[in-house]
């Protein structure tokens, strides 16, 4: 509308921890080959702290043109380990079924003490795949 905003960047504070996985249509088990096909359940989890932006619902459809995200589940919690416990009870409650996801990678990620303790890097993922 032309207008200024009401916030300067002085005035954003960071607060809490947030941590994001992204729920693929893909086997990380098969080198994250892409699964196309359709979800015949698609439990996401909610609650205090859990959010969750899919297009994804019993029925729902990957299809084969296209990226293979079916969703963003988004935590956050006053500290890092109250994130992370978070996503861990999160990542429990998530089911889809119908086609392999990544979310059982996101499992063995978020139960590994190297990730709850903060600071890895992307070497970390090396055999977490298999």
């Amino acid at each position: 509308m032309g207008k200024p905003l009401s916030l300067t960047q002085a005035m954003v504070r960071p607060h809490g921890h947030a941590i994001e996985v992204r729920i693929n249509a893909e086997d990380p088990e098969a080198d994250f080959r892409p699964s196309p096909g359709c979800a015949v359940r698609a439990a996401w989890p909610a609650g205090e702290g859990v959010r969750v932006d899919t297009h994804i619902g019993i029925g729902g459809e990957v299809p084969p043109f296209y990226d293979s995200l079916m969703g963003k589940l988004i935590v956050h919690g006053e500290t890092r380990e109250q994130a992370v416990e978070r996503l861990s009870d999160a990542l429990r409650s998530l089911h889809i079924e119908g086609l392999p996801t990544t979310a059982s990678l996101h499992r063995r990620i978020v139960a590994d003490p190297r990730f709850v303790a903060g600071g890895v890097d992307t070497g970390f993922l090396t055999g977490l795949a298999q």
